[in-house]
């Protein structure tokens, strides 16, 4: 892709529109001239939040279902018109078990599944179109987690790392333009109300989808946040191993 879409006019889907993140991202987009692709499981919540956009202005098109069905997922891609912005957003967690049990492998492949997986189905469906149009812009949402493997989210700290390994490997191919890998710290919703551990420097969702917007706009290949959360987990990919583990042991993330 050598070129990013004109902000005017702008078709968007994003998926996981239902999340806290995604909810915030699709309400900040909204506006007349724009047409929103919302994504999401839950019909009722997709609704609300198709309505709260449909208000500010914005054309909306809804698609109730589960991204761990690949072929339900290409089938929806295929009938969408050419997608200016696609934001990968979906995704869901789990974790270790307080007594310390594994994580269940039930959820550990469906955590595959949404976090990554459809991510991929997603790139090879929307981007021939982007490349033979030369525009297009792909977002993916994927995690400061994804810099070092906290101990009580292991499942979820590796689809983040391959999220935001595949989204660099595309940039890279795709001569730097049109892709963005989106690090998030602790935004409030209620899978980071699950999250065991504690949770520092806390965001409102629609705080992260304005430097989300912004990021995007000025085609960052990393837009991550807050400082200096983003720092400590920059530092923990960096120190060796072991004084990175001992530091989130003492940050009370167990191991």
């Amino acid at each position: 892709m050598s070129r990013l879409p004109d902000k005017s006019g702008r078709s968007i889907l994003i998926t996981g529109a239902t999340g806290a993140i995604g909810a915030a991202l699709a309400e900040i987009y909204a506006q007349h001239g724009v047409t929103l692709h919302l994504q999401g499981r839950n019909a009722v919540k997709l609704a609300e939040v198709a309505e709260r956009c449909r208000l500010k202005g914005a054309h909306v098109l809804m698609q109730c279902l589960d991204l761990r069905d690949s072929v339900a997922l290409q089938d929806g891609l295929k009938v969408l018109e050419p997608l200016d912005l696609v934001i990968v957003n979906a995704g869901m967690n789990t974790h270790v078990g307080s007594a310390g049990e594994s994580e269940p492998l039930d959820e550990v492949e469906a955590l595959l599944d949404v976090n990554l997986k459809a991510a991929m189905v997603i790139v090879h469906a929307v981007l021939p179109s982007m490349r033979m149009r030369g525009s297009g812009q792909i977002a993916f949402v994927s995690s400061l987690a994804a810099y070092f493997g906290l101990p009580v989210t292991p499942a979820y700290c590796a689809s983040k790392a391959g999220l935001k390994a595949y989204g660099e490997a595309l940039r890279g191919w795709l001569a730097r333009e049109g892709i963005n890998v989106i690090m998030p710290g602790y935004v409030k919703s209620p899978m980071c109300d699950d999250m065991p551990g504690s949770k520092p420097f806390l965001w409102p969702p629609d705080r992260a989808a304005k430097v989300i917007k912004r990021g995007l706009e000025r085609d960052r290949a990393r837009i991550s946040f807050p400082f200096p959360l983003n720092w400590g987990a920059w530092w923990l990919a960096v120190l060796p191993a072991s004084v990175s583990i001992l530091i989130v042991r003492l940050l009370g993330y167990g191991g």
